[in-house]
């Protein structure tokens, strides 16, 4: 019965002793190995064995778990808060991992969130479930002799990204199995609102983490014939005559606090080429019509309200995208945002031209609701290279705002008619092809409050919306293996 060796994240004696309470008297437990990283912690105590490390997610942890597991199975608890572990929860994982010749298995479990207990149900881990953030819960249950050989595989150092590089490695040799039943308590400490999560993989203190993961990622790329060399299709940009040069395109539903902001900010745009604003209503039931009717002496100002009423933010940028009126660029201003000037059109318009791409994807400032700057402040998106931008896009969950569209291809292509992730999904699909060309100064400001879409989700929202884009990245990787 003794198959399990578990590894342990420990700071010092107090703060491991309840987990160890859980876990010393399992049967199925060889032994529980202290994953450290002070050599004078103190631990000699327990009598447990100690594996000191600089970085618990390093490639150097990994390795040294390998060297020391040596039964059947490896669990890797990933916190340094309490766990505990169900009711035979481990003859469960036991019992599905030989069932299933899994490399590793997770699972859904409770969180105690201060006085609050919750279940955390998770998701299915795709081909293209390539975040560095996914979410597998804190405990990894890995087939030792799998985990074993993913590591003789791994030749670079990774001081960071040691973890995920395994977990990638380990999916190419074996599954990674779900378990949708609860089967651990964890203390959760992260209380964040998910809108606060978001962007933590472009909060620059992060910069060095992410290039580690960036590298992680790209060899997985290249070993499942997946990567794409920095070689692209280039583009006519005066392949067909518009009318207008571009167009700013604002699809909208129920946004009568937020729409006013954002028609003006359009509108005041000064360009010395001829431009309209085409705003898109989703059969508002607020006051968000008449908001902008307060604009129709303007004749740049196009508001349409389809007779379709299936249709969600893709479908809206796709009736836009096909009025006669739309110009040759089509750029996205969100119904709760702003751009941070008058001439910030103008700069989206002029980069086309400068690096003859079929997409740009400007910079931003998070600000409240009033425009004062709100942590991580700039977010420029400067893990996108010209070399590998189109690569890492697959492992990040977004690429940056404004996005802006040469129409003739954005025709051809469309977007998906969904609420959530048509915009990651189209950068995609260009990047299969096209250079995505980048501005690295603010040209919009991304308003959060209250009201915003994906300010405080359930952790189901938050894991359909993960889901979905997983499936985007999927999708994504066939396509692009199919270019070889």
């Amino acid at each position: 019965m003794k198959r399990i060796d578990c590894f342990i994240p420990a700071a010092d004696p107090d703060q491991v002793a309840a987990t160890l309470s859980h876990l010393k008297t399992l049967p199925a437990i060889n032994k529980i190995f202290l994953l450290c990283t002070r050599k004078d912690a103190g631990f000699s105590q327990t009598g447990l064995p100690v594996i000191l490390t600089g970085n618990l997610t390093s490639s150097e942890t990994v390795k040294k778990i390998a060297e020391a597991a040596s039964v059947d199975y490896s669990l890797i608890y990933t916190k340094y808060t309490t766990l505990e572990p169900g009711f035979l929860a481990l003859e469960r994982f036991l019992c599905l991992g030989d069932d299933t010749g899994a490399g590793m298995l997770y699972a859904d479990h409770y969180q105690i969130i201060g006085e609050q207990r919750r279940k955390m149900p998770l998701i299915e881990c795709q081909e293209g479930s390539l975040r560095d953030d996914f979410n597998f819960g804190s405990v990894l249950f890995y087939n030792t002799q799998i985990l074993k050989k993913a590591v003789a595989q791994t030749t670079l150092d990774y001081p960071h990204a040691g973890m995920y590089n395994l977990r990638l490695t380990v999916s190419r040799l074996a599954s990674l199995v779900h378990i949708n039943e609860v089967l651990y308590t964890e203390i959760e400490t992260d209380t964040r609102k998910s809108g606060e999560k978001l962007f933590d993989y472009v909060d620059p203190k992060n910069r060095e983490v992410q290039i580690d993961m960036e590298k992680a990622c790209t060899e997985h790329l290249k070993a499942i014939g997946a990567y794409l060399p920095p070689v692209f299709t280039s583009v006519d940009l005066d392949r067909e005559v518009f009318e207008y040069e571009a167009t700013v395109m604002i699809p909208v539903f129920n946004r009568e606090r937020t729409i006013e902001d954002a028609v003006r900010s359009a509108l005041e745009q000064k360009t010395d080429f001829k431009f309209n604003v085409i705003v898109v209503n989703h059969h508002s039931t607020d006051k968000t019509v008449s908001i902008v009717e307060k604009f129709s002496d303007d004749p740049r100002l196009i508001l349409i309200t389809p007779e379709r009423k299936d249709l969600f933010v893709g479908g809206l940028w796709n009736t836009a995208l096909h009025h006669p009126k739309c110009g040759k660029f089509i750029v996205q201003l969100d119904s709760d945002d702003v751009y941070s000037g008058p001439g910030s059109l103008e700069k989206i318009v002029k980069a086309f031209y400068e690096q003859q791409c079929g997409m740009i994807i400007g910079t931003y400032r998070m600000t409240d609701f009033k425009l004062n700057t709100l942590p991580p402040g700039i977010i420029d998106h400067r893990e996108w290279t010209p070399e590998n931008g189109r690569n890492n896009a697959l492992r990040i969950n977004g690429l940056g705002a404004p996005r802006a569209f040469f129409t003739p291809i954005l025709r051809e292509i469309l977007l998906p008619n969904t609420n959530y992730g048509e915009d990651y999904g189209l950068g995609l699909n260009f990047s299969r092809k096209y250079q995505i060309g980048r501005i690295y100064e603010v040209v919009y400001n991304c308003r959060r409050w209250e009201g915003n879409s994906d300010a405080a989700l359930e952790p189901e929202k938050v894991n359909a919306n993960n889901l979905y884009k997983d499936k985007l990245r999927t999708w994504e990787i066939q396509a692009r293996k199919q270019l070889k």
